[in-house]
């Protein structure tokens, strides 16, 4: 087109650009996200520090068992068997709270070993108080011994602190009968003097073996996490990827600017949508992760069937609670899923730190974080049998409940949004 006299206009110049240097001068700009990123900075360091700062001053009522088999008669002047006298010393004491200690039998506390729940046990043998009268007559042979079990199942960190605790009581036992042994023995000499002021030889065994290739009872903590973060990312991916192919998102890749003409859809069928791709999807990549471990790596996994069936439940219940949470926060949805599943769900899984190591917080975290109830489940089946009475009976309902919440939820929002009439986008024509 052209003025009347049939001169062509010269084309519009292009609207000047804004030069970055011009917007770093603008103190909003900076605000929020400068406000954001250090608050965010701030509790993910007290989040996932606080909960292992000190596991020792933390450390209460961790759950051991604690098994007297002597079956030998007191000594002269006494009224019970020292076996006897060590678990009531020992209970009374209680290891400064730091213990639960457990009175079972042999065969109570191999079970308890077995379904994860002890963190180990201290052995009396049945001849503890023969063979500690022994020692004061020429028969004496060896030094009687107490035997410290251990559970790696429950993790290297609870492992070894139950272990410590187990062998300082033992060794505080040991000088104890060591004082009475030296008081009554007035005629022995130095060197049984030395033998009789600590008396017991303390071992260790392995009270609930698990495989070599099982992370030295860490694996359950890392194959949960997997799991964890295969739904939270892929519910992120699949969410982003609708909202991009419907046309409620720009689709930008480096150089290349895409958007699609929008779809009219409701949020209650986006939602629907998703969530059924969630369900699909979730298939291949829970086959991925066991292919991975199991196959390719070579990690100790017994009850595969059974292991793949739960694994797709877990990340599918993480995945739709994704889903959830982003139909119901929008923008902000990836934020607080990741505090939901991630961030508060670390520290309160009790998979690498005991939970009677961690601060209160953390304990009443672990009654509902997702990560803590998957966390149960896969420990009982990949070190414990697949016991149910080891957590995995629990860990399936809190799957159930933790499914059918990001259900509700998800649709209550969405169907609320869509009877207030706010849409996501106005549509634009193709």
């Amino acid at each position: 087109m052209g003025d009347d006299t049939g001169t062509p206009r010269p084309p519009a110049s292009p609207a000047p650009r804004t030069r970055a240097t011009v917007l770093l001068r603008r103190p909003k700009l900076w605000l929020l996200p400068t406000v954001l990123t250090g608050l965010l900075a701030l509790l993910l360091s007290l989040l996932y520090m606080g909960g292992i700062v000190n596991p020792n001053r933390e450390l209460h009522a961790l759950p051991i068992a604690l098994v007297n088999s002597d079956t030998g008669r007191p000594l002269p002047g006494q009224r019970q068997n020292l076996g006897t006298q060590i678990v009531r010393s020992i209970v009374a004491d209680g290891s400064g709270g730091k213990a639960a200690w457990r009175p079972l039998t042999r065969a109570q506390a191999q079970r308890q070993l077995d379904t994860g729940k002890v963190y180990g046990a201290l052995v009396i043998p049945a001849d503890f108080t023969d063979s500690v009268a022994a020692l004061t007559t020429t028969s004496a042979t060896a030094k009687p011994a107490m035997t410290v079990l251990t559970n790696p199942g429950k993790g290297s960190l609870g492992s070894s602190l139950a272990a410590r605790i187990t062998t300082a009581a033992a060794q505080q036992a040991s000088v104890t009968i060591g004082r009475q042994l030296t008081a009554a023995a007035t005629k022995a000499d130095a060197t049984q003097k030395l033998l009789l002021a600590d008396p017991v030889r303390i071992t260790s065994e392995v009270g609930h073996p698990i495989g070599d290739n099982s992370g030295i009872g860490l694996t359950a903590f890392y194959y949960t996490l997997l799991l964890v973060l295969a739904g939270f990312m892929g519910g992120n991916v699949i969410s982003n990827g609708v909202d991009t192919g419907l046309g409620y998102a720009d689709n930008e890749i480096g150089p290349w600017h895409t958007r699609r003409p929008t779809v009219p859809i409701s949020r209650t069928q986006t939602l629907l949508l998703k969530m059924a791709m969630t369900a699909g999807i979730t298939l291949l990549s829970v086959s991925l992760i066991m292919l991975a471990c199991v196959s390719v790596l070579g990690m100790d996994a017994t009850h595969l069937p059974l292991l793949w069936i739960y694994s797709y439940c877990a990340a599918l219940a993480v995945g739709l609670g994704v889903q959830a949470i982003n139909a119901a926060f929008g923008g902000i949805g990836q934020l607080v899923a990741m505090f939901v599943f991630i961030v508060l769900g670390l520290p309160s899984s009790g998979a690498t730190v005991p939970l009677q190591a961690v601060p209160g917080f953390y304990r009443f975290l672990a009654h509902f974080e997702p990560m803590r109830q998957l966390s149960d489940g896969v420990r009982a089946i990949l070190y414990f049998d697949a016991r149910g009475d080891a957590g995995l009976t629990r860990a399936w309902i809190m799957i159930a409940v933790g499914a059918a919440i990001g259900l509700l939820f998800g649709f209550a929002m969405t169907s609320y949004y869509d009877r207030k009439g706010h849409q996501r986008l106005t549509p634009r024509p193709a």
